[in-house]
């Protein structure tokens, strides 16, 4: 089996990667390096264990010569008979045996020479790279050649010198290749297959295990038996199976939350679809009522009215809210004290409510925003606030409940702060602060209010964020930049 093209469905379905068989995957790659990388180590050792062994058989025939050489020594002034020479050159194997002693040269025993000297070789002094040049020199292209070779007799300065064929020496060294050889094949498969056995068990393996519950995971997602179960172990392997683990149950978690959303998007879908039909009577009704002349419901009118047309204006957008984001803002001068004014009459704090309502705004301040998405964005923070003022003074009649917002401008961005006394933010509540159905600060709510208000401030390129205080209560503050003014709208202006 062999891998499918990236991109391809070829020898898998369903645009799968097919898995490569026991060889010819990862397991037949380490194999294949496990045998490759003990038979270099064979190798290297090779080539010195050859000149090793070489250097050896020269020195056991130069032993021996040199055992031969001292009895014939011993015989002198005698001529050593012809039949004894030619006995003593078998033994020993060679054709000539010299004697090299106080500065004096003596031909112990000689049998027919070759008519030449192919090799000369010093073992008195033998460097390793000569030895395992010679070595190969021998091996590759030796037979049939006479070569001389001359060493020290013991620790005496007597020298023993040699001429020999090199007939058995390289039979020799092809009888020791042949063995390293075999032997060397042999240990490197055993040695292999045990490497291969132990990586395929503490790695392949796992990593097969985790590539077949990947797949099985992308096929079925939501069910709880697809999540990987990682192995007991402290290794990389270990810590990447935990990792995905970890990542299969957030994305179940993610999953299951874009399920719930995705259904209750069609839920409110369907209800702003009836709930505009009802905003319109309900419009229609309340142009009625502003033209009676009854002075209470003259000064009430206008502000239901207000209301009607923001709440048309919400249900349009839901029905219209085919993408994840808001709608582009559409911006002007807004005055931000009024606007705040605005929140108050909203909020509908009544005389039986123990919080105290501070508009700190300058009467004169005007911000560059979408008057509708500031308003939505203060009104969600400045309800948030009076739910949890209301809490703590249904809980603490002594507490004190205030809410303040406040505003400056400093240069072209316009700060404002909504700030409470309240019981402050619950630590798991600010670390899913602005995560819808996750940043819920209430018993039962849902997070919704702050996820819209961060959408529509950083649609206008502003920030909001929750900002430490010294007190008690939580402090809101949200900064929005002017629109950056074109140069030739600015001439226009200013008749430049």
């Amino acid at each position: 089996m062999r891998w499918a093209k990236p991109g391809t469905t070829e020898d898998a379905p369903h645009g799968k990667m097919a898995v490569p068989g026991f060889l010819s995957g990862l397991s037949g790659r380490i194999l294949a390096l496990t045998v490759a990388i003990i038979m270099f180590a064979e190798v290297v050792f090779f080539v010195p264990s050859l000149a090793s062994m070489r250097l050896r058989w020269l020195d056991d025939r130069l032993s021996t010569a040199a055992a031969a050489a001292t009895v014939i020594d011993g015989l002198q002034p005698q001529v050593l008979p012809r039949a004894l020479q030619d006995d003593t050159l078998m033994a020993t194997g060679t054709k000539a045996i010299v004697l090299r002693k106080d500065g004096a040269s003596q031909l112990l025993a000689i049998t027919d020479m070759p008519p030449e000297i192919a090799k000369t070789y010093d073992l008195t002094q033998v460097g390793p790279v000569e030895a395992v040049v010679d070595a190969f020199d021998e091996l590759l292209f030796g037979g049939d050649r006479a070569i001389r070779v001359f060493g020290h007799i013991g620790d005496s300065d007597a020298i023993i010198e040699l001429v020999i064929s090199d007939d058995e020496l390289r039979h020799a060294l092809l009888v020791y290749a042949r063995n390293i050889f075999l032997l060397s094949i042999l240990l490197s498969t055993f040695t292999a297959m045990l490497i291969f056995f132990r990586l395929n068990s503490i790695l392949v393996r796992p990593l097969r295990r985790q590539i077949a519950n990947m797949q099985a995971f992308s096929d079925h997602p939501d069910l709880p038996e697809s999540v990987f179960r990682p192995a007991e172990r402290t290794d990389e392997l270990g810590i990447a199976g935990r990792h995905l683990a970890s990542m299969q149950t957030q994305l179940q978690k993610t999953l299951r939350q874009q399920k719930r959303l995705a259904e209750l998007g069609l839920a409110v879908s369907k209800i702003n679809h009836d709930m505009r039909n009802i905003l319109a009577s309900a419009q229609l009704m309340s142009d009625r009522i502003a033209g009676t002349d009854d002075p209470v419901v003259r000064r009430v009118a206008p502000k239901l009215l207000r209301a009607i047309d923001r709440a048309a204006a919400y249900s349009r957008s839901v029905l219209s809210y085919g993408q994840v984001s808001e709608a582009e803002p559409k911006r002007e001068m807004v005055c931000l004290f009024e606007l705040i004014n605005d929140v108050h009459d909203y909020l509908d704090l009544s005389a039986d409510q123990p919080i105290d309502w501070i508009n700190r705004v300058p009467e004169d301040l005007k911000v560059d925003a979408d008057p509708e998405q500031l308003f939505r964005v203060v009104f969600n923070l400045c309800r948030n606030s009076v739910q949890a003022l209301s809490q703590q003074a249904g809980e603490r009649r002594d507490s004190l409940n205030c809410l303040i917002v406040s505003a400056q401008r400093h240069g072209s961005v316009v700060s404002l702060s909504v700030d409470d006394t309240g019981p402050g933010m619950p630590q798991k509540a600010r670390e899913n602060l602005f995560a819808a159905f996750r940043g819920g600060v209430r018993s039962g709510g849902t997070g919704l209010g702050l996820a819209i208000a961060r959408e529509l401030v950083l649609a206008h390129g502003g920030t909001i964020a929750l900002v430490e205080k010294a007190g008690q209560g939580t402090l809101f503050r949200i900064e929005i930049p002017d629109r950056p003014v074109a140069l030739e709208n600015w001439r226009s202006e200013t008749g430049a």
